[in-house]
């Protein structure tokens, strides 16, 4: 069964939409009314209440259908039993109200009567809904909604079954039980008064059900018209009628009226309808059946006694009589006489003499037509009403019969009304000041009925089209008139018909012709100037009085002016400017005071309209009013003349105060005003800022809304149209002008005088008016006091007054005067006071005044009324600091939140699309929200979401259930999502609204929590109904197609929000967060209960069997992307579309204008803070520089071209703003997108399985995405920012612990095998990458970001094996059982090596292409750009396998102007800018990549650099030879946010160049080191000579406290000098003996624990060994090629020279190497034990694994102790393979060190001079002495022992430990080891 609720939204969505219902939503909304067939049909029928449901209730358990037993506690059972007394509903069903109103508002909490009087209000609310369904489905088939044909001829078939079966009957059934004062009712006595309704407001139970009968009294109506009523029911209606008229005359129950007017009408339509049926030949009810016709006759005929009752019978009499004329003239074009006939005849002369004697006409027009009831009714409603009044008088009047009887009533009226006697209708009693009473007689029923037709069309002038019966009358009615009430009568009807262009035209020819005798336009003119000249005769002669008007010709006057009027107003614009050539006449009774000020007024009236004629008429008006009008204080140059008055009698101020004022009238002075500002609306030149008009706006100032309160009115009416006019006054001034600064500086030179009023000259109307209002004065006052009475009493009036619409328009307007002093007041209030204050000020003297202006947010009948009061709320927000302790205080908060959540949901139920958001409620209110949410806490917006102020905010738990708040709504409307098409916006806003409360720092904690809750969870799942739901067509609706754009970004940053924030310790938000990643990625986690993922992985190897079908779902994130993917509409310029330049320079130069930007130029700043083109401003400019640049008129012809151009740069500017607007929402969304990706990859994607497969999809599709040609630059900057993300996250996932293992074991090939991404794979990526990098539009910062993914791309291609990590290690790593076949690592590096030949062959295509790209960056581009554009370089030449890009960089001459750069390279400022710093890095990688040339290509790369003078450029750079103080030299550099950092120029800068000419000497070959003229070494000494301030600090270093860096540094400085230093001849430069001191330093450390310090850094204490390998070899070169011998040990008697003392001894040598064995052995060891740990990872217990991470990780790993022990084995495992990788590399290092020093000290064992007697001792080649070295015996023998004791050691290590191939060492080791044992036995 649908619910009430479902079956009203379903109708409403499909038949009140703005487009035509989908096919889905015809099914639904059929299926939901053949469901609610039954209850529809028994309309609001309930079950009563039963004596056994009683029972079960009090039993406490109560079983609803299809559901549990429901236990109820004491308080339920007399709430159901309450409930069920007072409603005389069943208890059962009380029941199902409890819960049901439980689920709604949560009762827990509240007391009984409120629970009651809810659960009473949502049975309320069920019933309306039902009853609005029903009515909705009527309307839908009985007005033309534009609906197809089928859906409604289904419709109308659904309901007239519905009407068939008794519908009609139940409707009249229930208007008469709901009027009964009993529990089914109105309530009986002892029933609850009041309901709570939808909102949580307290209503009546009596307005309720009242509201319920007129909707019940409407349908009945309407149901006429589908199905015609039976005998019966007219018999029934008619009852109920007389009923209901009963009392009717003694109240102002506007609701009884209007079910009163119902009840009538719905006989009128059916008389009429059913007769016209027969008049069309269709079949006819009533017609068929002649017994009824005589019963109802009787009836009706059957007079009352209450007049009011008589007078609606009456009325039906009327319709019951054209209902016969009808029906008989069908019976005579049929030929049929029917034996009735002659009754009917004598019926309906009968009838007609009723209805004419009682003047029924009259009757309807002062107790029906002039009512507010019938005014406030429904529009519909009321369109039918007239419509099918209408169609009774337009067949009365074509009746012959009914003509004959107007005649008569003519002739009546000519006879009874003498000439020009002083009576008449009721209105002209009025307005002559007599009473009813005083009349002779009685209103004439012709002149009711002409009066009767004036109003009808009047109010609906579409009417008039094709109407011949109606100008047949007019012609009939216009004839011979002998009196001015008749001829007044006919004149105020052709004024009504003349209401619209074809009316106009056909009046105007009827008065132009001479159709009538008497009556047409020369009658009006001549009439004019006959007094005019009468009353100047009068004038000019001495004496004498003036001649007194007659009242006949002055109404008669007033009569023809109203049609001059709206001949004017409504003819055709290009027509009318020909039909009154001369309007003089107009003008020239106005200044005469016997001329009534009625006549004065209708005067004006009839002016007015000729303004907008023509620009030279409105210049005419001006002179005209001058010559000829009474005269006020007018400033100079209005108008054109400038002449004055002088002869003037009288001016305005006396007709005013002296004339009008005494007849309590003010039709003049309301004339007066409205014609001086329509005048003033249509004056374009603004430059006098109002100073022209200074006197007409004092007059209105002081004279006419100043006292306007204490004034008598004889007409409410007109009261309200004197402040209407003077209001627009003021609003036009204060729209019309600014203010300028001399403005301010003005007030401010005044207020330092003495106080003495301005002079007229120099006061401005806007200035005058902010000044009243800035001190509270006058017009301040008098605008509260409109006010002030309150939005009740506003209603009140509305409804049950006639004037109560004009009030309503004076409360608009004064509020839109307030909102515009907003605008202005804080301009001046600093400038102004202490004489003035803002307005906010001003405004808090009485919070009674505030509390006024926020409450007419609940004024429905108007929505800008409502608007306003919206915007002023929002401005007082921003400026009263205490706007919400003082609503609260004053009782008024309550109130204002359920007011704006009633407004907020009221336009969220709208069916009509809001074209500007501006003036969309919903949209102002949300905005209100938005922009309070970070102002200082209480704010408005926590008061109307309902956050608790008595607590600190952010410890709110928001209730949205229990209290009834914006947020409730808000909630509600973005849950249902319901009409896209209407309340997209309301949907965007709720969206961005929520973002900004989850990101606020008060609001956030109870927003999350509320959200986190599984109730609306639905967020997630509108990614499927909202985020990848398709797109609105472009075409279609493109401010729909923008904000679901915008809807979806706002979703998309809400869950990011979530993800971001949620509290993974709380369940709640735990569960959030994983819906979310679930929904969004495909993937559902699986969680075990420690939060843990312990679902299935799918595991990428990388191999052949990879190869497989991917049989993931896409993802929701991808869908959204695809939802972004298309290209976005350009910003075309407008050359495009105006063809004449000189329109599009004029365009271009307002356009790009600074003086236009600001406010009150041509751009704002739209509600999503998009910059857009005022089209109205934009307009106004251009027609501003047209006029400028050419002052005089052109021909029309180019006129018309002008308006031709500016309207294609109008319609250019709308398509800009829409262009602009969708390009906003499109990266909008796209920003959402990419945030969801970053956040999730970041935070919580570990909670998800199959990580490496998203990452993939994700990289693929961006990258897609990236490379399109419809993707913009903006977008392509996020989507290359997303894929980086996604790369950098892969190149994680292949280190990170494999989470999807089943095995509860790990093993290394699980660290190998399990996180790479296909080959496949890999090559799609980089060929996406390519393309995106080479799309056609580009920028330097998007390849920027392109460049940064290749590298890291590149890097993920890297081996997943370390390369320190040598093969046999990796083989030991393996069980022997998997080597039987090929091994798997074999595998991969097979795979491995496919992969990077696939790379180089897909980069290769494009070579030429991305070479010219990144080359361009590296040289042209700025200082990051090159930065990043060397490394792609480096990257590019680091995976050539084919020395191909050397070649390419070589021929292009790019490596040569990389050298001009290095050696051209300069730091003005010192190297302490931002910029210098970029240089710095840039040069840093220019080195890298030279670097790398000569690294990737051996000696042909280093050949390649060192012929293009590598060496001279590089030590020309000026930055290597300034001096430097310590080992590292660091720099203050300014960062662009200013701040100070430290940045290394040694390893910038230095140590890069160090590396470069340590590559170059690579060229050095060794077997030409006595060839003196080698070229490279000679360079290479003049670099070292160069720059021997480096090299000397360097080699000063001390080795044991020196860093990685400093370390690095030495070995290039070392290693530099031990190539190239040997061929030098001079000693002047000290290196050899800074080489021998370093030496003599590393071999020299006998503290084991320096050692043992180097092996906690095991990369420091390699670079160590390597130092001393370096140097080793030096020595050894010495030894062998120079000859030189080393002392046995330090000899104090032959060592007195400084190098002999820095030279390393043999003795030195012996213990270094005895500290190289013992590293040895340590390392072998130490290997042994890893390895031994790695194959048993697996057997190890937690806190053994634990001990190994603690030892093996870096101080600066956090490893959490939670993680499984599974993933601790993983961590610890990788860590003991990287050390074992290390100690691998140490033991090969100390192996070939060792065997340097063995090499070493052979050569002076095999020299045979080396150990003779001191007196053979030859002399041997010596550096700076003769290095004579001679050694003692028991030296020697000492030195044999200890290399003995080493070499033995030697020759027992293992291989099996050191992985080593040992044969050659050891058979070194043996030799020596033999030589030094004969030593010892000679």
């Amino acid at each position: 069964m649908v619910s009430p609720k479902q079956l009203l939204s379903t109708i409403e969505s499909s038949l009140l939409s703005s487009t035509t219902p989908t096919p889905s939503q015809r099914v639904e909304l059929f299926h939901a009314i053949r469901q609610s067939f039954p209850s529809l049909k028994s309309l609001l029928s309930y079950p009563p209440p039963r004596s056994s449901d009683r029972a079960e209730v009090q039993s406490k358990e109560v079983r609803l259908p299809d559901s549990s037993p429901i236990s109820l506690d004491d308080q339920d059972v007399q709430i159901v039993l309450k409930l069920s007394d007072d409603l005389h509903l069943n208890e059962i069903d009380c029941v199902r109200l409890l819960l049901a109103a439980n689920q709604e508002w949560g009762l827990l909490g509240r007391d009984a009567v409120e629970i009651l009087r809810l659960a009473a209000g949502l049975w309320y609310s069920e019933r309306r809904d039902i009853i609005t369904a029903l009515y909705t489905l009527l309307r839908a088939v009985v007005l033309d909604q534009g609906l197809e044909a089928d859906l409604l001829a289904d419709i109308q078939k659904y309901l007239e079954d519905l009407i068939c079966s008794g519908l009609r009957q139940r409707l009249v059934s229930l208007l008469k039980e709901l009027n009964r004062e009993e529990p089914a009712g109105l309530g009986g006595p002892q029933s609850d008064h009041y309901v709570l309704d939808s909102r949580g407001a307290l209503v009546e139970r009596v307005g309720v059900v009242c509201r319920e009968r007129l909707i019940l009294s409407h349908c009945l109506v309407l149901s006429v018209l589908v199905v015609r009523p039976s005998p019966k029911d007219i018999k029934d209606v008619f009852s109920y009628l007389r009923d209901s008229a009963t009392g009717l005359d003694g109240t102002n129950d506007t609701l009884k009226h209007q079910i009163t007017y119902s009840l009538l009408f719905s006989l009128v339509i059916t008389f009429i309808s059913d007769a016209l049926a027969v008049a069309s030949d269709q079949v006819s009810v009533l017609s068929q059946d002649a017994s009824f016709r005589l019963e109802f006759q009787e009836i009706v005929m059957v007079p009352n006694n209450d007049p009011v009752v008589e007078g609606f019978v009456n009325c039906v009499r009327f319709a019951w009589a054209v209902h016969l004329m009808l029906i008989q003239n069908g019976t005579e074009r049929g030929d049929v006489v029917s034996n009735a006939s002659m009754g009917d005849t004598r019926n309906i002369f009968s009838c007609l003499e009723v209805v004419f004697g009682s003047n029924v006409f009259h009757f309807v027009l002062d107790k029906i037509l002039k009512t507010a009831a019938y005014q406030n009714d429904n529009e519909d409603i009321i369109y039918m009403y007239n419509a099918y009044m209408h169609k009774l008088i337009t067949c009365f009047l074509s009746n012959p019969v009914a003509m004959d009887k107007v005649k008569d009533a003519k002739e009546k009226a000519m006879t009874a009304l003498n000439p020009y006697r002083m009576t008449g209708s009721q209105e002209y009693l009025l307005e002559s000041g007599m009473h009813v009473q005083d009349a002779a007689e009685r209103p004439q029923p012709f002149i009711s009925m002409l009066e009767f037709v004036s109003e009808i069309y009047q109010r609906e002038p579409e009417l008039l089209s094709g109407n011949d019966s109606l100008w047949t009358f007019v012609n009939f009615a216009g004839e011979d008139h002998s009196n001015f009430q008749t001829l007044v009568a006919f004149l105020r009807m052709l004024s009504t018909l003349a209401s619209n262009e074809e009316g106009a035209l056909k009046v105007f020819n009827l008065l132009q012709g001479r159709t009538f005798r008497s009556i047409g336009w020369s009658t009006l003119f001549d009439c004019l100037s006959i007094y005019e000249e009468k009353f100047k005769q009068a004038f000019q002669t001495a004496g004498a009085a003036l001649p007194e008007m007659q009242e006949g010709d002055a109404k008669a006057l007033v009569a023809y002016l109203d049609v001059l009027k709206k001949v004017v107003e409504n003819g055709n614009p290009a027509e009318r400017k020909n039909w009154f050539s001369d309007i003089e006449p107009l003008f020239k009774l106005l200044g005469f005071e016997n001329v009534p000020p009625y006549l004065k007024g209708a005067l004006r009236n009839a002016i007015s309209t000729f303004v907008r004629v023509s620009p030279s008429l409105r210049d005419n008006i001006w002179s005209y009013l001058e010559q000829y009008d009474l005269p006020v204080v007018v400033g100079p140059n209005i108008g054109s003349s400038g002449q004055s008055m002088t002869t003037q009698v009288y001016d305005m101020q006396f007709e005013l105060n002296e004339i009008e004022a005494r007849k309590e009238q003010y039709p003049s002075t309301i004339s007066f005003v409205n014609l001086l500002n329509t005048l003033i609306a249509e004056e374009r030149d603004v430059s006098d800022r109002g100073q022209r008009f200074i006197g007409i706006f004092l007059f209105i100032y002081d004279h006419v809304f100043g006292p306007f309160q204490q004034r008598a009115y004889a007409d409410l009416s007109e009261k309200w149209e004197l402040v209407i006019a003077c209001l627009q006054h003021f609003r036009m001034m204060l729209n019309m002008y600014d203010i300028e600064e001399d403005d301010i500086d003005t007030i401010i030179d005044q207020s330092q005088t003495i106080a003495q009023p301005s002079p007229h000259q120099m006061q401005l109307p806007t200035i005058e008016l902010l000044k009243d209002f800035m001190s509270g004065k006058t017009v301040f006052r008098n605008i509260m006091s409109i006010i002030l009475p309150g939005v009740y009493s506003v209603i009140s009036e509305r409804t049950n007054q006639m004037y109560g619409p004009l009030q309503e328009k004076a409360v608009l307007l004064s509020l839109e005067i307030i909102i515009l002093v907003f605008e202005k007041d804080l301009i001046v209030s600093d400038c102004w006071r202490p004489l003035y204050q803002s307005l906010d000020v001003i405004l808090s003297h009485d919070p009674n005044q505030i509390l006024a202006l926020l409450e007419y947010v609940r004024y429905e009948f108007h929505p800008q009324i409502q608007q306003c009061s919206i915007k002023i709320m929002s401005i007082l927000s921003s400026r009263i600091v205490g706007l919400v302790q003082l609503l609260v205080k004053s009782n008024a908060a309550s109130l204002l939140i359920e007011d704006y959540a009633a407004c907020l949901e009221l336009r969220s139920e709208e069916s009509q699309i809001i074209e500007n958001s501006s003036d969309d409620p919903g949209v102002l209110i949300l905005q209100l929200l938005i922009d309070n949410i970070g102002r200082p806490a209480p704010n408005i917006t926590h008061l109307l979401l309902k956050f608790d102020l008595d607590i600190p905010v952010e410890r709110t738990i928001l209730q949205p259930k229990f209290h009834y708040s914006c947020l409730k709504v808000v909630l509600d409307i973005l849950e249902k999502l319901s009409k896209p098409e209407i309340n997209a916006l309301l949907h965007e806003f709720g969206l961005h609204l929520l973002y900004e409360l989850c990101t606020d720092p008060f609001t956030s904690g109870p927003t999350l929590d509320l959200l986190s809750s599984k109730k609306y969870h639905f967020f997630v799942k509108h990614l499927d109904t909202l985020g990848t739901a398709p797109l609105p067509k472009r075409s279609g609706n493109q401010a729909l197609r923008i904000s679901s754009l915008h809807q979806r970004a706002w979703l998309l940053k809400l869950l990011v929000i979530d993800l971001h924030a949620g509290d993974m310790s709380i369940s709640c938000h735990r569960e959030a967060c994983q819906t979310i990643l679930g929904h969004a990625f495909g993937h559902e986690p699986i969680l075990d209960g420690n939060g843990f993922d312990t679902s299935k992985s799918l595991v990428l190897p990388i191999g052949p069997d990879s190869n497989v079908t991917r049989t993931i779902s896409k993802s929701k994130v991808l869908e959204l992307l695809e939802v972004i993917q298309f290209r976005c509409p350009d910003t075309a310029k407008y050359s495009q579309m105006v063809s004449n330049m000189k329109y599009c320079s004029m365009a271009e130069d307002i356009l790009t204008n600074p003086a236009t930007s600001g406010k009150g130029g041509i751009y704002y700043h739209s509600e999503r803070g998009d910059r857009l083109i005022d089209l109205a401003a934009f307009r106004d400019k251009l027609w501003q520089k047209l006029n400028s640049a050419n002052p005089t008129s052109g021909s029309g012809l180019e006129l018309n071209e002008v308006r031709d151009a500016i309207q294609q740069l109008l319609r250019w500017g709308w398509k800009y703003n829409k262009n602009l607007e969708e390009q906003a929402a499109q990266l909008h969304m796209l920003t959402g997108w990419s945030q969801i990706i970053e956040i999730s990859a970041s935070r919580k994607i570990s909670l998800l399985e199959n990580r490496s497969e998203i990452f993939f999809q994700l990289l693929d599709s961006s990258l897609t995405a990236s490379a399109s040609p419809d993707c913009s630059l903006k977008m392509a900057a996020v989507l290359t920012q997303v894929a980086l993300t996604c790369m950098a996250k892969l190149r994680d996932e292949r280190f990170l612990y494999p989470g999807g293992l089943n095995s509860n074991t790990i093993t290394p090939l699980d660290i190998i095998l399990t996180k790479q991404l296909s080959n496949g794979a890999c090559n799609s990526i980089l060929l996406k990458l390519i393309m995106a990098i080479l799309r056609h539009e580009t920028s330097e910062a998007i390849r920027r970001r392109q460049y940064a993914l290749l590298l890291s791309f590149l890097q993920y291609c890297e081996h997943v094996l370390d390369p320190d990590v040598p093969l046999n290690v990796v083989q030991i790593l393996f069980p022997d059982d998997q080597n039987s076949e090929e091994l798997d690592f074999q595998k991969v590096d097979k795979e491995q090596a496919e992969l990077s030949r696939a790379n180089f062959s897909i980069i290769k295509q494009d070579t030429q292409a991305i070479l010219d790209l990144v080359i361009k960056d590296a040289t042209q581009g700025s200082e990051s750009g090159k930065t990043i554009a060397f490394y792609v370089l480096d990257a590019l030449i680091s995976i050539d396998h084919e020395k191909y890009f050397l070649n390419l960089l070589q021929s292009r001459g790019f490596l040569r102007s990389c050298f001009l750069s290095i050696s051209n390279v300069s730091f003005h400022d010192g190297r302490r800018s931002s910029d210098s710093l970029h240089r710095m890095f840039s040069l840093e990688a220019e080195l890298a990549f030279l670097l790398r040339i000569s690294h990737k290509y051996g000696k042909q790369g280093a050949q390649v650099l060192f012929t293009m003078g590598a060496l001279e450029h590089v030590g020309a750079c000026r930055e290597i030879n300034m001096p430097i103080k310590g080992s590292l030299r660091n720099i203050d550099a300014i960062s662009k946010r200013g701040t100070s950092m430290n940045f290394d120029i040694n390893r910038m800068i230095i140590v890069p160049i160090l590396r470069l000419v340590f590559s170059l000497t690579s060229l050095i070959d060794v077997s030409e080191f006595l060839e003196v003229k080698n070229k490279v070494v000679r360079e290479v000494i003049d670099f070292v000579k160069g720059h021997q301030f480096i090299f000397d600090q360097v080699l000063q270093e001390d080795v044991s406290l020196a860093d990685e860096l400093t370390l690095e540094q030495i070995n290039l400085v070392v290693g530099i000098l031990t190539k190239v230093w040997p061929y030098e001849e001079s000693s002047e430069y000290g290196f050899v003996q800074g080489l021998f001191g370093m030496t003599r330093a590393l071999y020299s450390h006998d503290d084991s624990g320096s050692l043992t310090s180097f092996q906690n850094q095991q990369k420091s204490e390699l670079n160590i060994f390597r130092l001393c390998f370096s140097v080793s070899s030096y020595l050894y070169f010495l030894v062998t090629k120079k000859s030189l011998r080393l002392q046995v040990s330090d000899d104090g008697k032959n060592s007195n020279t400084s190098t002999r003392r820095q030279q390393p001894t043999l003795n030195l040598l012996v213990f270094f190497l005895n500290s190289v064995t013992e590293a040895l052995e340590r390392a072998g060891e130490e290997k042994t034990i890893l390895l031994n740990k790695i194959q048993d990872i697996n057997e190890l217990s937690r806190q053994e694994v634990d001990e190994i991470i603690s030892t093996c990780t870096k101080q600066n790993s956090i490893v959490p102790s939670s993680d499984n022990i599974l993933k601790r084995r993983y961590i610890a495992m990788v860590e003991m393979c990287r050390i074992t990788g290390n100690r691998d590399q140490l033991i090969t290092l100390l192996v070939l060190l060792a065997e340097n020093i063995l090499n070493t000290v052979l050569v002076h064992f095999q020299d045979s001079s080396y150990f003779q007697a001191p007196s053979e001792t030859p002399k041997m080649i010596a550096y700076n002495s003769s290095q004579l070295m001679s050694g003692e015996d028991e030296d020697e023998s000492l030195l044999c022992g200890k290399l003995v004791d080493v070499l033995e050691r030697l020759e027992v290590l293992s291989e099996e430990k050191t992985g080593q191939n040992l044969k050659i060492f050891r058979r070194l080791a043996s030799s020596l080891k033999e030589m030094a044992i004969q030593k010892l036995t000679l």
